[in-house]
């Protein structure tokens, strides 16, 4: 029985199909942070997951129909494209730019998000620490200064 690069061609779509949904759903977790909606960014975390996971299962159907096709394990799709001909070749060639285009995308959105809740982050401590000032001489002060208690504040810093 002779292989062809179909299934592995079907698979690719799959994949690049699965990676361009991602992108969408990284693409409105960056409106949902900026919103602040922290349900709505729960939602989409695990409609996320979901994706993630189909990703894996996906990813492993590759290797297999990869290495049943080439009769050898971790072979990769380059290894794939020297193998195809014609029309497969070049339609697995597509496929390979189409999906690093789109992990690029992916890895840019991500690195957005990660920045724009990290300012999320330090926008919350700053808007805590006016709220909730720290004492200035909770460790220490002048020997000749009586010590003042602190109603409601404990001598020791628990966040520290």
């Amino acid at each position: 029985m002779k292989m062809s690069a179909a299934q592995v061609i079907t698979i690719m779509e799959k994949l690049c199909a699965l990676h361009e949904i991602l992108y969408e759903l990284e693409q409105e977790k960056e409106k949902i942070v900026k919103e602040n909606d922290v349900d709505g960014l729960n939602n989409l975390l695990a409609k996320e997951q979901k994706y993630i996971a189909a990703i894996q299962t996906m990813e492993k159907e590759r290797k297999k129909e990869v290495a049943n096709w080439l009769g050898r394990e971790n072979a990769t799709i380059s290894d794939c494209i020297e193998k195809a001909v014609d029309e497969e070749k070049e339609k697995l060639v597509y496929l390979r730019e189409k999906l690093m285009d789109i992990v690029e995308l992916l890895k840019q959105q991500n690195k957005l998000n990660q920045q724009l809740i990290y300012q999320s982050l330090q926008f919350i401590t700053f808007s805590l620490n006016l709220l909730h000032p720290q004492p200035k001489d909770a460790t220490y002060s002048h020997p000749n200064q009586k010590i003042k208690y602190r109603q409601g504040r404990s001598l020791f810093d628990s966040k520290a």
